[in-house]
């Protein structure tokens, strides 16, 4: 401050582009990272998901090692290879759709939301942590998919540099396009049960109709157009024509993959996510307090007495 500044007491005027809150809300972004991370490695460290994370990898990686010798159809490629990009696309949208609303929600519940809102800058450390653990859990589950499959799959091991970059592409924008959706649900259901109940029903049905695990093609006709205009089957799409020969693409709605339609799509949800879910949670935010908290866990307690 200069002299000038000290005897009129007026603040000192700050640099162009910087604001008095700048480096406490990078701080508090770069303690989100590091808490997402150290809650990642508690979480893998805790026996009851470490048997849930086994049990379920162990399962989807047995369909694609019953499959490795077959093939689909007459197109001369695995059906464990045209499998793959299912179980990645699903392990995506269950990350960011469904991780992200449960997270929320039992959170709110259990006032972890509360006390982080009660720090300077805590819920831009939690909002970061949130996105840190969803987007690090993910990723484990693909790696480990890839790893399995490289051993397991016939074909993939001939997979392209642009198509290993085109699966990198998809799966960030998969998961921008998912994360603030999840947000949004977490943010405005009343607990933990319904979080995952309004979560995973609404996905168990879009990758049903989105045909992740089958041509969609073999898929009532009228069941298209509803598929297409949510991120699961796009996210299916960019996955197969990022792993899949060109060939496959015979079986996409229009017979052929549509690599810009399908980031498209996804920017498309990214951008509208991104654009509602800081609202509804800096007002759910807003509304938090202890006497809600307490509210919650009454109305709990009544409805299991």
């Amino acid at each position: 401050m200069s002299a000038a500044d000290r005897t009129s007491g007026q603040p000192a005027q700050l640099p162009a582009g910087r604001s008095a809150n700048h480096r406490p809300v990078l701080g508090a972004a770069r303690l989100g990272v590091v808490r997402g991370w150290i809650e990642l490695r508690q979480s893998l460290s805790n026996r009851a998901d470490q048997v849930w994370i086994v049990l379920i990898n162990a399962i989807l990686i047995g369909v694609l090692y019953f499959q490795r010798d077959s093939e689909l159809g007459s197109t001369g490629f695995s059906l464990a290879l045209a499998t793959l990009p299912g179980l990645i696309a699903m392990n995506v949208a269950m990350g960011g759709w469904m991780g992200v609303t449960q997270q929320l929600a039992a959170e709110r519940e259990d006032g972890t939301l509360l006390r982080s809102k009660a720090t300077p800058n805590g819920m831009t450390g939690y909002l970061v942590a949130r996105v840190t653990v969803s987007v690090l859990n993910t990723l484990l589950g693909i790696i480990v998919f890839i790893v399995a499959g490289v051993f397991l799959v016939p074909g993939l091991a001939d997979v392209s540099v642009g198509g290993w970059l085109m699966l990198a592409v998809v799966f960030l924008l998969g998961m921008l396009a998912t994360m603030p959706w999840g947000a949004v649900l977490g943010a405005v259901v009343k607990s933990s049960g319904a979080g995952f109940a309004l979560s995973f029903l609404p996905l168990g049905v879009l990758v049903a109709i989105s045909g992740i695990f089958y041509p969609i093609t073999a898929i009532a006709g009228w069941l298209h157009p509803i598929a297409m205009v949510f991120p699961v089957y796009w996210l299916g799409a960019g996955m197969r024509e990022a792993l899949l020969p060109a060939a496959a693409g015979a079986a996409e709605l229009g017979g052929d993959f549509d690599t810009v339609t399908t980031f498209g799509v996804l920017a498309l949800w990214a951008v509208a996510g991104l654009a509602l879910a800081p609202g509804v949670l800096r007002r759910m935010a807003r509304r938090e307090s202890g006497s809600a908290l307490e509210s919650r866990k009454q109305a709990v307690l009544q409805a299991w007495s």
